[in-house]
């Protein structure tokens, strides 16, 4: 038997064959959610409407407090689906274009539901943070103040707080950012402390490194994967949260200020005459709502390993 057929056949790249791909996690990731059909739909349905949000101005064919229908207003009804060349989707009672105000509320709806969750999400990671990192009393004193937090429904402690700070747009985000705190803070403790009892923290530790050190450099880095992804998730509840608190009028600005939820209050007087009203700015938060929904279960699903698929 000669020496070839004893030693075994290198392979890889030094040897001329093939290289095998990198294992990263966050390749992994991608791979699977790339395979994913949900995650395609939610992916299209997040960029239509990141992509009329940001050029409204360009879409809608009218200004956003625009009432050009108001000459063809009627006491007892009003232009509805196809009714008006110039008004496609009919008018409102304000005289306001149905389809340009569907578009400058895709882009009130994104911009409460991303700062809202900013908030909730830079609050939760502290709070996680600090209480995945030290545990002990800190831990403590942390979580029941997050669990007096879970106490209240989600929506009344959002309605609560707007309605204390007033009734405008910056008091809906810090009402819907508060009330989600408490989810990105259990999150990133439990992946923080499951993360604590790892081989690289206790050599960082026998390095003689700090806490503050390990948590930023080590701890957080790995732990914070889960709660983006949750942020994802959360963007949908945002957007439902913003048009609710709109709905009940806790939004602030003028009447005919184009948004979602502010729609569905104005059109509950037309249901009527004219039930589009209502039915329109319902399936755009419906649509948009399920699009982040499909997303994020993707990227969950893809990043947790019971449920991987190979």
């Amino acid at each position: 038997m000669s020496a070839a057929e004893v030693l075994p056949t290198p392979t890889g790249p030094e040897a001329g064959g093939p290289q095998r791909r990198s294992g990263s996690f966050w390749g992994d990731v991608l791979r699977r959610v790339r395979r994913n059909p949900a995650a395609w739909v939610g992916a299209v349905v997040v960029a239509l409407f990141i992509l009329v949000a940001v050029l409204a101005p360009i879409l809608a064919p009218y200004p956003e407090l625009a009432t050009p229908g108001r000459e063809n207003l009627r006491p007892t009804s009003l232009p509805g689906i196809g009714d008006l060349p110039e008004f496609p989707l009919g008018i409102d009672r304000f005289g306001g274009d149905v389809l340009s105000k569907l578009i400058w509320g895709a882009q009130a709806s994104l911009l409460i539901g991303i700062i809202s969750t900013f908030f909730g999400l830079v609050g939760g990671m502290v709070l996680g943070a600090l209480a995945g990192a030290f545990g002990g009393w800190v831990d403590s004193v942390i979580m029941r103040v997050v669990d007096i937090l879970l106490s209240v429904p989600h929506l009344l402690l959002a309605v609560s707080i707007a309605a204390v700070l007033g009734r405008t747009p910056l008091a809906i985000m810090i009402a819907i950012g508060v009330a989600q705190v408490p989810i990105f803070a259990r999150l990133l403790r439990s992946s923080m402390l499951g993360q604590r009892s790892a081989d690289y923290v206790l050599a960082a530790r026998t390095l003689g490194l700090g806490t503050g050190r390990i948590t930023m450099t080590h701890l957080l880095p790995n732990s914070v994967g889960p709660v983006i992804v949750q942020a994802t998730l959360t963007l949908a509840t945002a957007v439902i949260d913003a048009a609710a608190l709109s709905f009940l009028g806790l939004g602030g600005g003028r009447p005919e200020t184009a948004e979602w939820g502010r729609m569905l209050t104005y059109a509950q007087a037309e249901l009527a005459i004219a039930p589009s009203l209502a039915f329109l700015p319902g399936i755009c938060i419906m649509i948009t709502a399920l699009g982040f929904t499909l997303l994020g279960e993707s990227l969950r699903e893809a990043m947790d390993p019971r449920t991987r698929k190979r």
